[in-house]
């Protein structure tokens, strides 16, 4: 059992979290945002929980064990785009239809209720919230779900070292295009209100 992984500090702290929202709420309140100040790090969710810090990969990981402890699969999802940072999120299924999890420093790039009958829907409702600085709108593709059961054997929950294995299969997995060229082409850029709520709070 995934639990007996941790210590009695740590279960206490999944113990709380029962429910996927309870999961989303404890990254969105109880986790700072990670913007390495001294340089990369893919912490496993035992880092997360000690050092109280996470960004969108570190997050996703940490949602993904959490959900494991509730019975779900840990699946994660990659989100792929042009002049911009790919994102992460933790996926699981609730009466057939999809919900996700997730870490972000964009406000509309966190978690989703599990209302979406397919995939393609769930990364779909991340599209108009998907902007860089620039307000170009830039997802792009998504990936299958990767089942992290498959990283139990380099300890990816408990791990002290980075677990960069999980990010570099995320780079050469294929991805789904989700935009034909010309919808690409006749895209515009974010409006005022959209782009100042998505920023708020940010790091």
């Amino acid at each position: 059992m995934p639990r007996s992984l941790f210590d009695a500090s740590e279960r206490a702290v999944f113990r709380r979290l029962t429910t996927p929202d309870k999961i989303a709420h404890f990254l969105d309140h109880e986790i700072a945002y990670n913007k390495e100040p001294d340089g990369p790090t893919c912490r496993s969710p035992r880092r997360v929980l000690r050092d109280r810090t996470g960004h969108c990969m570190e997050g996703c990981l940490f949602a993904a064990a959490a959900l494991r402890m509730l019975g779900y699969p840990p699946l994660i999802i990659d989100l792929e785009t042009v002049r911009d940072d790919d994102h992460v999120l933790a996926v699981y299924r609730r009466d057939g239809c999809w919900g996700s999890i997730a870490k972000s420093n964009y406000s509309g790039l966190r978690h989703r209720e599990p209302v979406y009958r397919t995939l393609r829907e769930l990364v779909m409702s991340y599209f108009e919230h998907y902007f860089n600085l620039d307000r170009e709108k830039t997802l792009r593709a998504y990936s299958r779900p990767v089942n992290l059961a498959r990283f139990d054997a380099i300890q990816w929950m408990t791990t002290e070292e980075d677990v960069w294995a999980v990010q570099e299969h995320l780079w050469v997995i294929g991805h789904t295009p989700l935009l034909t060229r010309s919808q690409i082409r006749r895209l515009t850029l974010v409006d005022d209100r959209v782009f100042a709520a998505g920023l708020a709070g940010r790091a």
